[in-house]
């Protein structure tokens, strides 16, 4: 159980490098093969966290300020609400409407025909959302990615904006998981190994991002958003 933990960890965090948000909309479905949600809610914060960490030490100077001020405190705000609601809502639900807003988000923009306004409202209503379902459902990382990639930013600092925000999401809810008794004490050890993993991860997909030129890197976001809002939808039906 455990080394295909890490190896799916390490594929996730290399993945979630490059798309430019968290690891966990990757990691946590495959988790759940075999570990009882709460379980595996918890373990994939901690490695969403890891590499979060490493994603911000990697493009340490691409973090916009203003974005992160703005998007991560609206964030913060509704993973707190997100994340003690956990024991009284459906997942599958939840996912499956997610799951439908990223599929039409992702077709719309490939075709230019939508274009979120970057704005003041817009920047809370999409940390707002984003941390609420990331507190819910363990990821919010492409909700997030979808309001972010309409403020045009550069590769670099898009991935530095977002990990930033996502580790302050993070660092918001994995207390009440733990406070709730998510995690058995028993798999403390293994928190350790996972902050390696997911360290490593974020390195190599550091790497890959370099050779990636802006406009394919867009084009990568949207697909990857794409992507998980298929498989949300699969899981769901």
């Amino acid at each position: 159980m455990y080394p295909f933990f890490l190896i799916t960890a390490f594929i996730a965090e290399v993945i979630g490098t490059i798309a430019g948000f968290g690891s966990s909309t990757i990691a946590l479905p495959l988790a759940l093969l075999f570990l009882d949600f709460k379980t595996a809610l918890v373990l994939v914060a901690f490695l969403h966290i890891f590499g979060n960490i490493g994603r911000i030490s990697f493009f340490r100077f691409g973090v916009d300020k203003k974005i992160l001020l703005k998007f991560g405190a609206a964030s913060v705000l509704f993973t707190v609400i997100g994340a003690l609601l956990v024991s009284y809502t459906p997942q599958n639900t939840l996912k499956g409407l997610l799951g439908l807003f990223l599929i039409i988000y992702a077709i719309l923009s490939w075709s230019g025909k939508i274009k979120i306004k970057t704005s003041d409202t817009t920047t809370l209503v999409g940390g707002s959302v984003s941390g609420f379902f990331a507190g819910l459902i363990g990821t919010g990382g492409a909700l997030r990615g979808a309001f972010l990639t309409s403020f045009q930013l550069t590769k670099e600092k898009y991935i530095a904006t977002s990990a930033a925000i996502a580790l302050a999401v993070d660092a918001t809810r994995l207390p009440i998981y733990l406070k709730e008794g998510y995690l058995d004490r028993s798999l403390y050890w293994f928190i350790p190994v996972i902050f390696f993993t997911a360290i490593a991860g974020s390195f190599a997909g550091k790497k890959i991002v370099d050779k990636i030129p802006q406009a394919f890197f867009k084009k990568c976001v949207l697909v990857a958003i794409f992507s998980i809002g298929i498989k949300f939808v699969v899981d769901w039906l």
